[in-house]
């Protein structure tokens, strides 16, 4: 634990592929599959498949422009059925990607005083009851935007992504009257290069290639938390 006085040692969390196994659109194809209409969901399921590719290709040049896109495929939805659906996602569709090792790392860290933050560009609705599970401190990530209940398909700005993050990480930090040098980083993406290079310790957790690569250059600790099966 940190002493009195003394300013806390952060640790920020990426989640999607650092924690666990699934995407923001495997969580937004849970949502379009559970709406009360039939042919809601055949619309929005439809829908998602058929603007798949748009997303990888997105996704391969920009993080933030992938987020504006996806979330946009909310407009419409009910606040309060989307709340709901969060916490039922936990159960039927998160717990089980969530990666052993990741939730040892976690209670390492905590046990080593860290103040653990959950740092993601997904959505509260869905990360909120992960959070709570997992005895993160914080949770700083996106929100939909709602107009008398329904989502716009907007979020709160700024949108988490990218640069943002690395953003995120000194407003934490000095809210906690720490230096990110002092604080810790993990992450899988080469999209969350910012965030890994604003923390004096980064760790490339289950990298993709272009990250590995970037970790090896630069000799930051390459782990792997997908070695260990899940429960």
């Amino acid at each position: 634990m940190t002493e009195p006085g003394q300013p806390a040692r952060l640790a920020f969390y990426d989640f999607d592929g650092t924690l666990a196994s699934g995407t923001i659109v495997h969580r937004y194809a849970y949502v379009a599959g559970r709406q009360a209409s039939p042919l809601d969901c055949l619309w929005r399921q439809a829908g998602l498949l058929l603007k798949l590719p748009l997303f990888v290709g997105v996704n391969r040049y920009s993080r933030r422009r992938f987020n504006e896109i996806l979330f946009r495929e909310y407009r419409g939805l009910d606040e309060r059925v989307l709340v709901q659906l969060g916490r039922r996602m936990l159960d039927e569709q998160i717990r089980s990607t969530i990666y052993p090792a990741a939730r040892a790392a976690l209670a390492a860290d905590r046990a080593a005083g860290y103040r653990l933050v959950l740092l993601s560009g997904e959505l509260d609705l869905a990360l909120r009851p992960v959070a709570e599970e997992l005895g993160f401190d914080d949770l700083v990530c996106n929100q939909l935007v709602f107009r008398n209940g329904v989502a716009s398909g907007e979020v709160v700005a700024p949108l988490l992504a990218e640069r943002e993050k690395a953003a995120a990480v000194r407003r934490i930090c000095h809210a906690y009257g720490a230096t990110p040098a002092m604080a810790r980083a993990y992450s899988d993406s080469l999209s969350d290069l910012p965030m890994l290079e604003e923390v004096g310790q980064p760790f490339a957790v289950n990298p993709e290639g272009r990250l590995r690569r970037v970790a090896r250059a630069r000799g930051w600790p390459i782990v792997d938390w997908r070695e260990i099966g899940h429960d």
